[in-house]
């Protein structure tokens, strides 16, 4: 049975995975790139940057988990595009024309449009449907292998209260946004549902994992 998993997905020490004012030049909103710094420093991270070499080490090693075993993505309509995307016939992702998905990918907006095949085996699949739906889709295209739900905040938040979640991995970043969007509403008692761990390493991030027994 494949496994729903999510991975290096970062938030604030206030919550917000996020940052407010989404738009073509910030895509991560006011926040910028300082959740994401952490992994972009590693051997994993350095070239989605453009960057040579990056260290090795433990944030290293959990970033490095993001791709094995994976057959299929979800992803929100915010982790796709800016606002009014669905509105450019011509946009076809943040990432140029070999995204790093390597699988099927399933985008969920209430605007659904017709496939969009890119470079290095990445196939945008457009639905319009709730969490479980589109579990479903994805792991039929998975073919057995686990599927990873990509984000944003909002659609990963779904599909943990939903239930739907196996593997979470949270990287709680020590800088505070105040304001954009948060993972932990809604979601009481998680850790009831979940083992929990914690590494705390020296770059002052804490990597939490939530693994259902």
């Amino acid at each position: 049975m494949s496994r729903t998993r999510i991975h290096n997905l970062s938030i604030s020490l206030d919550g917000f995975a996020a940052g407010e004012g989404q738009a073509l030049d910030t895509p991560m909103g006011h926040a910028g790139t300082r959740l994401h710094e952490w992994m972009f420093a590693t051997r994993f991270g350095a070239p989605i940057m453009g960057r040579k070499g990056g260290t090795g080490g433990t944030d290293d090693a959990f970033a490095q988990q993001h791709e094995p075993g994976i057959g299929a993505e979800i992803m929100g309509a915010g982790k796709f595009g800016p606002p009014g995307w669905q509105d450019d016939a011509d946009w076809k992702g943040w990432w140029g024309p070999n995204p790093p998905f390597h699988t099927p990918t399933f985008v969920l907006t209430h605007k659904p449009r017709s496939p969009i095949e890119m470079a290095g085996g990445t196939t945008f699949h457009f639905l319009d449907a709730s969490p479980a739906e589109a579990l479903a889709v994805a792991r039929e295209a998975a073919a057995g292998r686990d599927v990873r739900v990509g984000g944003g905040p909002t659609v990963a938040r779904d599909f943990i209260a939903a239930g739907l979640v196996d593997h979470i991995h949270l990287v709680q970043v020590p800088i505070v946004l105040g304001r954009g969007v948060r993972l932990w509403d809604g979601l009481e008692a998680l850790e009831a549902s979940y083992d929990i761990e914690a590494v705390s390493t020296p770059t002052g991030v804490t990597h939490l994992t939530f693994t259902k027994p």
